[in-house]
């Protein structure tokens, strides 16, 4: 099963959790891997399984920067807060250059999630 990462700043975990729940059918035929208070906060709103990594600021997204390395990932969900500094933006800016290099979508917004979808549901 193809895998699918889920990440948000603490600002945009709402957001993620919202589009999560108006998306539940379309997670689930993914395998769903999420940085931890994130993947929780998921998994409680959802009953979704999600394989919860460490937290962000921890090493989870350099777990899921494993991943994308390693071509486990298909897309990319990072609801991002880009109006408060990250103490850990120098992580977040890897895991994007990882998508870049591998050529991973990564929607860092609402918009183009739904755009990501899109495109996925088409490829089936």
């Amino acid at each position: 099963m193809e895998r699918i990462a889920l990440i948000a700043h603490d600002r945009k975990k709402d957001d993620l959790v919202d589009f999560a729940k108006n998306h539940k059918d379309f997670f689930e035929g993914y395998d769903l891997v999420a940085t931890g208070t994130t993947g929780g906060r998921i998994i409680q709103a959802t009953d979704l399984k999600v394989n919860r990594y460490l937290s962000g600021p921890l090493g989870g997204d350099q777990q899921i920067g494993s991943d994308i390395a390693n071509e486990l990932i298909k897309a990319v969900f990072f609801f991002r807060d880009p109006l408060t500094s990250q103490p850990h933006e120098p992580d977040v800016q890897a895991l994007i250059r990882l998508c870049d290099v591998h050529e991973i979508p990564v929607a860092t917004n609402k918009a183009t999630a739904e755009l990501i979808i899109k495109s996925l549901k088409e490829e089936v």
